[in-house]
Formats: C-alpha cells, sequence, structure tokens
C-alpha cells in the first residue's frame, strides 16, 4: 500500500468509521474487554454484552473485586467461558497493590493470563497507539486480497506473510487509526461474500480485484465434518428445589452450573446413560422419569442434543460432588442467580416457566443457532475423560 494509498484508506475511516461503544471511550479497560469479546463473536452480539458489563464493571478496580461467579454470570452466552476467568485473573494482576497498572506494549500484554498475540497487539495499538497489527479476521482478508495470497491465511506461512506485509504498509505512528480502518473495511466493504470492490478507498492497489480472484480469497483450509453428540441431563426435584452442579475450572465449560448428566455411549438408550452417569458423577440411584424435552445447539467444534429427563432418587442416598466442585438443591426462580451454558439455562428458563410441574416442554425455539451463526465454544454434559 503505498503512502497515497494509506493517506486514501485512513481519510476513509475518519469519513465512514463505525460507531461503536468501546470507540466512545478507547481507554485502555473498554479496549480490552471489548477485543476479548469480539474474538469469535459478531459485532451486534456483543454491543449489548459490552454495555451491560460495563454498567456491571465500570473499571477493572470492580472487575478485580468482584467473585468468579459474579463474573461468569455476566459473560453468560458469550462462550470461551476460560476467557471471563482469566479478564478476572488478569484484573487482579493489573490491580497491583490497590494501584493500577497497564502494562503499555504488546510483550506486556502476552504475559496477563488468556492474552494472546492478537489481543496484545489490539490493546497495545488501539488503547496506547502502538505500531502492532492486530490480524483478526477482517484484517486476514482484505491483506489476502490486497497481496492476492494463494495459501491458507491461518497457516503459519499466511499469517508470516500477511504480518509481514501489514507492518511494511504501517505508517508510524498511526497503529489504532490504521488497524481500525482495515477492520471497518474488512467489515462494510471488503466483506467475506460479494465485496463491494468500486466503494473500496484502496481498490487501484488490490491484486486480487486486478486478477479477479477476490472471490477466492481467503484461501481456507476445508473443515472436515463436524461430531454431533448426544447427551441426557437430570432434573431431580426435593421439596420445590432442583439440584444442580457446578463443573471444575479450568475445563470445558470451567464454573459454570448444569444439569447432572453426560453423553450416551454406542448402543445406549438414553434412561442407561442417565442412570450410569448419575452414579458415576453423584453416586446415586436414579428411576428415570418422563422426559422434559430435547435441546439443541451448534458449537464451535461439535453439536449437541441434549434430552433432559424428570429423575427420582432411589434408596436415600444423598447425592455427592464426585466429578463436580459443588452441588446445590436451588428453587427453580433462584436458577437465573447461576451462571449457566446455553442449554442449562433454556432448561433452567423451561423448569421456571412450569413451576412445580414435574413434566414440562421443550423451549420451541430450541436454541437452534441460525446458519453461519458463530456459536460459543462451550460443550455441555460430555464428563472431563471423554473430551
Amino acid at each position: 500500500m503505498p503512502p497515497s494509498q494509506a493517506a486514501a484508506l485512513l481519510a476513509w475511516y475518519r469519513r465512514h468509521a463505525r460507531r461503536l461503544p468501546w470507540r466512545d471511550h478507547p481507554d485502555p479497560y473498554a479496549v480490552w474487554i471489548s477485543e476479548v469479546m469480539l474474538q469469535q463473536t459478531r459485532v451486534e452480539t456483543v454491543i449489548p454484552y459490552f454495555k451491560a458489563w460495563m454498567r456491571r464493571f465500570p473499571g477493572v478496580r470492580e472487575l478485580a473485586g468482584a467473585s468468579v461467579q459474579q463474573v461468569l454470570r455476566a459473560w453468560e452466552g458469550l462462550g470461551y467461558y476460560q476467557r471471563a476467568v482469566n479478564l478476572h485473573r488478569a484484573a487482579r494482576q493489573i490491580l497491583s497493590n490497590g494501584e493500577v497498572r497497564w502494562p503499555q506494549t504488546a510483550s506486556a500484554w502476552r504475559a496477563l493470563p488468556g492474552v494472546g498475540d492478537y489481543t496484545a497487539a489490539a490493546v497495545a495499538a488501539l488503547a496506547f497507539g502502538k505500531d502492532e497489527i492486530a490480524l483478526d479476521g477482517n484484517l486476514r482478508r482484505v491483506l489476502a486480497r490486497w497481496i492476492d495470497l494463494p495459501v491458507d491465511v491461518r497457516s503459519p506461512e499466511g499469517e508470516r506473510r500477511l504480518l509481514a506485509k501489514a507492518r511494511s504498509l504501517l505508517p508510524a505512528g498511526k497503529g489504532a487509526a490504521f488497524n481500525q480502518a482495515l477492520m471497518d473495511l474488512g467489515a462494510m466493504i471488503c466483506t467475506p461474500r460479494a465485496p463491494m470492490c468500486e466503494r473500496c478507498p484502496i481498490r487501484s492497489g488490490c491484486l486480487a480485484r486486478r486478477r479477479g480472484t477476490q472471490g477466492e480469497r481467503p484461501v481456507r483450509a476445508g473443515r472436515g465434518r463436524v461430531p454431533h453428540r448426544i447427551v441426557a441431563a437430570a432434573v431431580l426435584r426435593r421439596g420445590g428445589r432442583v439440584l444442580i452442579a457446578r463443573r471444575p475450572e479450568g475445563g470445558l465449560l470451567g464454573g459454570l452450573w448444569e444439569f447432572p448428566g453426560g453423553k450416551r455411549e454406542t448402543g445406549e438408550s438414553l434412561e442407561a446413560c442417565l442412570r450410569r452417569e448419575l452414579r458415576e458423577e453423584l453416586g446415586i440411584r436414579v428411576e428415570v422419569g418422563e422426559s422434559l424435552g430435547a435441546f439443541e445447539h451448534a458449537y464451535s467444534h461439535f453439536s449437541v442434543t441434549v434430552h433432559a429427563f424428570a429423575c427420582e432418587l432411589l434408596g436415600g442416598v444423598v447425592p455427592r460432588a464426585l466429578e463436580h466442585t459443588r452441588l446445590a438443591w436451588i428453587a427453580p426462580g433462584r436458577l437465573s442467580v447461576y451462571p449457566m451454558g446455553k442449554i442449562d439455562r433454556a432448561i433452567a428458563r423451561c423448569l421456571v416457566a412450569a413451576p412445580g410441574r414435574e413434566s414440562v416442554s421443550a423451549d420451541p425455539r430450541k436454541r437452534r443457532p441460525s446458519a453461519g451463526a458463530r456459536a460459543g465454544g462451550e460443550g455441555r454434559g460430555v464428563k472431563r475423560s471423554r473430551r
């Protein structure tokens, strides 16, 4: 991108920049939170979460002072829950001895829990004006078309070539504007399908446009078939309360609460699966009763159908947390306080919608994702030994 085209890109950005809440107050905290939320999640999805988060935790002191459970509840629905746990851990490191100490460079950001190359570069560039390249999906697409990159943009070679080119094009001292200009260009003009090349401010230098290959860029390696999992979950009642269990931290859905159960094995009925899982997880025997519905969702690396059943304890044995960190008997109306994954939240809502009934119907929306939606990276009801 010659200097004249870089100037044209920045001029376009000044006229057409998207109005986003984290850009209204580009302090390090807002930039950091927004960038973590935006990973593998669409902007329109993030905006209400970001606004709610900033009301709940307006600064790093409030975030550091909250409990992990409060943080997870605020994050609920965004998926990839370890990111929320890492935000909390990092906030406590930034708030050192009661004083807020922000890392200034990308390398310093990478030393914080959960901060990788992209987030480190993004915060350093957008919040501190460093000349770093935050290589997100929009930048990969714009740059791959600009240089007509014929290899997978996420391969080591592809990423090396994109970063090298971007760094050579970055005007000194313009890290924040340059990154955001490319982000907005990718979101508004150089879109994944049907890019609007005639409206692009840097179209004259785009090799893919010149060669007619813009529809073939970026190159992405094909993905294999996404596996589908069948899971059974139990709704155990006692005195108007239901049993939920907290998953261990550090794993998939770490720290969230769920209705106990697990993945069906080959040749196993749902009822047999549930009896086995509850014996292994809670040390109990149950009678599996009526189906409460089937709940479906697609995640980043698998899809799942969870069949929920009303269950009754047998033999007077008290459930024990053999594979969870905690168990709790909770009134359905209080389940909203406990952070859960999407499917367990759907089950909880059904219980609230039908209080006191032994049978409920599945949410008619079934939490089916729309085509092309980016789902959170969470997995439900699969025991740690089988992940």
